[in-house]
């Protein structure tokens, strides 16, 4: 029987041995792409080479993609564990032709794969093509010799009375073309009939490969152009093709997962390896753990959200296992046993998952206990539906997302209105803004993206460069030939000195002259991957296309930049030194007045640690390393040592950043030429931005300096107020602390005299009511707790009572109430000093023997206290 890691090593080899470079998996967050939530097909990573902005060094590619679909359009996820078939993680097996094979190849080889290395029976097989697709259709029968009767044409509900689409496009516009699919029968022993027919959603026939055909770009008016070079892309799901090649029908029943069920039943300790919910568990720890490799931790906003639904749900399946103690986060190592030889990333990061995910299971325990009292309270009351209100509160409150919360609601036979949910979470997002969002930005129009060459970069070597032709100007987002005085405009230039904001650091500033006209940049972006678009207005002329400038950048802004940028390298590295090799860059920003730097670690950083960092960031800096650039493969890069940042882009050729034994790390930004130009680095802060995730900032050269005269000036001034030098600051401001202390002390003796001397008068004046004596008084110079002593000691002296007190001050009455004795009977502190604090626009409540609140110091509130005798005198006794 193949395993999964075989047919993994099969395809590769059969693309490999057929001139296709094998390419590795990319993240499951995609690079550059705020479009999209996660990776989730094969084609992601290929997106600007279909769109053709992006030319990779080869014609032919073949991976293994590792997906995810858990969230926004692909949110199924109450499905995962309770079909044969659904997933959040997969793997797609893909072959991909830029302009190079066509239909004819790409059949060919999926035919051999399937029927001549894998053995499949080629009876089984059957294969759509779109309706029109005749040259599919040919190819099928005459080529490869599929009998027509199981080559079946399908389209957009034309021609057959069943038919599903069977045409791919990237977009409303742009690259699209004619499918085919290949479709395995399972048996007549299984429901469901062909692709076309009315039962084809059935479990009979599966499909197991899509062969795309992208010969076609659809016009903004509906019509097909043929694309001057054709490509392919094809997608086969490995946990499909494994069910079949290893005699199984569904996918839980392959290898890799029967040894996840396994495990999972072993930590649940559960005889019933069928249980639905071995199948959730064993699917989720392949979702967390990529997506913690891949830089996301849980959190309540964007992706990290999404990963601690999956993390939850999987926790709430244990706990209906009976297993109510963390145990997720140890599913880790069966997973690296199944799938760690295929990728090692698993291994190399095991630390951090294991902490993520045992961090997230003792967080969600706390509230799972009381989150499910709560929902048993809802499902108590509600009539078949869940209140929408009621399930945001499970989520705002308790850390229920709300697809958990609808796992349970349908066990129970319940469903929730999202209706009222969304409403709910809508109102919370005007008030507090989610930080997570994908989509957005400036973006240029596909027709400028394919005209346009990239921009080349001068920016490395000069500040100032003249001759740089404009190439491209956009006013409100549109293309023009010309801006003019005033414009607020985006220019494109040929060739360009300024830095485009990416990797953290901020775009350059400055401006662009030619004679008669000045355009101020106020901002340098990166487009499409590889324009730079200076951001701007211009302040006098005109400009037009075909224009040459010249360029300046504020070089005092950008040497701030640079010095901070490679004190972040330096940062980095240290970080990891000091705190672990989990530490990983979460998210940065290098500006000229400061750094910022978010890492991945699951504890506050201690005095003592941020010291050592920050004094191993000044020993790389006294070493004076040349900051050495180097450009290689990245395979190389990798073997020469460098640490590749999270959440960016590489291409074939990279840049590599190294200073001396200190740092090496991938980057394109702008540095120093040696580390000892930085001079000085100081971190300002450290703190918390989410589960997992850390936070420093910190300043270097001048602003270093700054900083630290600025402590300086602020020592100085402590000295002075305290009458001593800066070397005795600390000794004065210790003695300063201990006299407060003592005066404190004595302060609190002489209140606790005058109150007993206060008490011993006011329990004189309480008076008789049916034998409790009652006493309510306003009283000066007491403080909260000043009153609440005085209240336990006239308590204690009246024996049985009813006292009220009410301490006023600065038009403001504090108010506290007691009950002692048999008077308890009768009268309830919190009910009287309700009573009084209403007549005094005011509020409190306690228990039946004390009670405290607060209102308005005046006339109504000695009427108020005047009237407690008659009060008590009217309880029922």
């Amino acid at each position: 029987m193949k395993t999964t890691n075989d047919i993994r090593r099969d395809f590769l080899e059969f693309f490999r041995e057929r001139g296709h470079t094998i390419v590795p998996s990319a993240p499951l967050v995609p690079a550059n792409d705020p479009t999209l939530l996660f990776t989730n097909s094969g084609m992601v990573q290929f997106k600007n080479v279909f769109l053709g902005s992006e030319k990779p060094g080869y014609v032919r590619a073949a991976d293994v993609q590792r997906c995810l679909r858990a969230g926004g359009k692909h949110n199924d996820l109450d499905q995962v564990g309770y079909t044969a078939r659904h997933h959040t993680f997969f793997e797609m097996l893909g072959n991909w032709s830029f302009g190079d094979y066509f239909k004819e190849d790409a059949i060919k080889w999926a035919w051999q794969l399937l029927t001549e290395v894998w053995k499949l029976p080629a009876e089984r097989l059957t294969v759509t093509v779109y309706q029109t697709d005749d040259e599919a259709y040919a190819i099928w029968r005459d080529v490869i010799g599929v009998p027509e009767a199981r080559i079946i044409r399908i389209g957009d509900n034309k021609g057959a009375p069943f038919a599903s689409d069977n045409f791919w496009q990237m977009a409303d516009t742009g690259p699209c073309g004619p499918c085919t699919e290949v479709f395995y029968d399972h048996g007549e022993q299984h429901f469901g009939g062909p692709p076309g027919s009315p039962d084809e959603d059935g479990d009979r026939f599966i499909e197991i490969w899509n062969l795309v055909f992208m010969q076609f770009d659809r016009q903004p008016d509906g019509t097909l152009a043929p694309l001057p070079a054709p490509c392919v892309d094809t997608g086969m799901g490995l946990e499909r093709i494994a069910a079949i090649l290893q005699g199984r029908h569904g996918n839980y029943e392959i290898d890799i997962f029967q040894h996840l069920i396994k495990a999972a039943a072993a930590l649940t300790d559960t005889a019933d390896l069928d249980n639905k919910s071995l199948r959730v568990i064993a699917d989720h720890i392949r979702a967390c753990a990529f997506l913690v490799v891949d830089g996301v931790l849980p959190s309540n906003e964007g992706r990290g959200y999404v990963l601690r639904r999956i993390i939850r749900r999987a926790l709430r399946h244990g706990w209906m296992l009976g297993r109510k103690q963390p145990f997720f986060h140890r599913m880790l190592g069966p997973l690296i046993e199944a799938m760690g030889d295929a990728y090692p990333e698993l291994e190399a990061n095991r630390s951090l998952i294991d902490r993520a995910l045992l961090a997230e299971e003792e967080r969600f325990a706390e509230t799972l206990d009381s989150g499910m009292r709560i929902f048993d309270e809802v499902a108590a009351r509600s009539q078949g539906v869940v209140p929408g209100v009621d399930a945001f509160r499970l989520y705002d409150t308790y850390g229920f997302p709300v697809d958990l919360t609808a796992d349970i609601a349908r066990e129970r036979g319940l469903s929730i209105d999202m209706d009222g949910f969304e409403a709910a979470m809508a109102q919370q997002r005007e008030t507090a803004r989610a930080a997570g969002k994908f989509g957005g930005g400036t973006t240029l129009p596909a027709e400028l993206v394919a005209q346009l060459q990239p921009s080349g970069f001068l920016g490395y070597d000069a500040l100032t460069a003249g001759g740089l032709e404009v190439v491209a100007l956009l006013r409100d987002g549109r293309p023009v030939d010309a801006i003019a005085a005033g414009d607020e405009a985006l220019v494109i230039l040929d060739r360009t000195p300024f830095y485009a904001e990416s990797g953290g650091q901020v775009g350059d500033t400055g401006e662009l002259d030619l004679e008669g006209a000045r355009f101020t940049v106020t901002d340098t972006l990166k487009l499409a991957g590889q324009f730079h678009g200076h951001v701007g207005r211009l302040a006098s002329g005109s400009l037009k296309r075909g224009d040459r400038v010249l360029g300046s950048v504020d070089s005092a802004r950008r040497g701030a930049i640079v010095l901070n940028h490679s004190a972040t390298h330096l940062l980095h590295a240290a970080l990891r030194s000091v705190l672990g090799e989990h530490v990983a860059q979460k998210g940065s920003l290098v500006a000229p007045e400061r750094l910022r730097f978010d890492f991945s670690h699951f504890q506050p950083v201690t005095a003592d640690e941020l010291a050592e960092i920050e004094r191993r960031v000044n020993a790389g800096i006294r070493a004076n390393h040349e900051a050495e650039i180097h450009h290689m493969g990245m395979q190389d890069a990798l073997d020469f040592g460098a640490m590749a940042l999270f959440g960016e882009k590489y291409g074939d050729e990279v840049r590599v950043l190294r200073m001396g034994d200190a740092s090496t790390e991938l980057c394109g930004g702008t540095h120093v030429a040696r580390t000892g130009d930085i001079g000085l680095f100081k971190i300002l802060s450290e703190g918390g931005v989410s589960a997992g995730v850390r936070r420093i900032e910190a300043v270097s050269g001048q602003g270093a300096l700054d900083h630290v005269a600025l402590q300086e000036q602020r020592l100085a001034e402590a000295a002075r107020l305290l009458g001593g030098t800066a070397s005795d600051v600390a000794d004065k401001l210790r003695g300063l602390l201990d006299r407060q202390k003592k005066a404190e002390r004595e302060l609190d003796a002489l209140k606790a005299r005058a109150a007993s001397g206060a008490t011993s008068e006011l329990s004189a004046s309480a008076v008789d009511v049916g034998g409790i004596k009652v006493l309510a008084a306003r009283v000066e110079g007491l403080d909260a707790k000043a009153l609440r002593d005085a209240l336990d000691r006239l308590k204690q002296q009246l024996g049985d009572a009813v006292v009220l007190l009410a301490g006023a001050s600065d038009g403001k009455a504090a108010l506290v109430a007691g009950v002692s004795g048999a008077a308890l009977g009768r009268v309830k502190a919190g009910e009287l000093l309700a009573h009084v604090a209403a007549q005094v626009n005011g509020k409190g409540g306690g228990r039946p023997d004390m009670a405290q609140g607060g209102g308005e110091d005046g006339p109504a509130l000695v009427a108020a206290l005047a009237g407690v005798p008659d009060w008590v005198a009217g309880r029922p006794g």
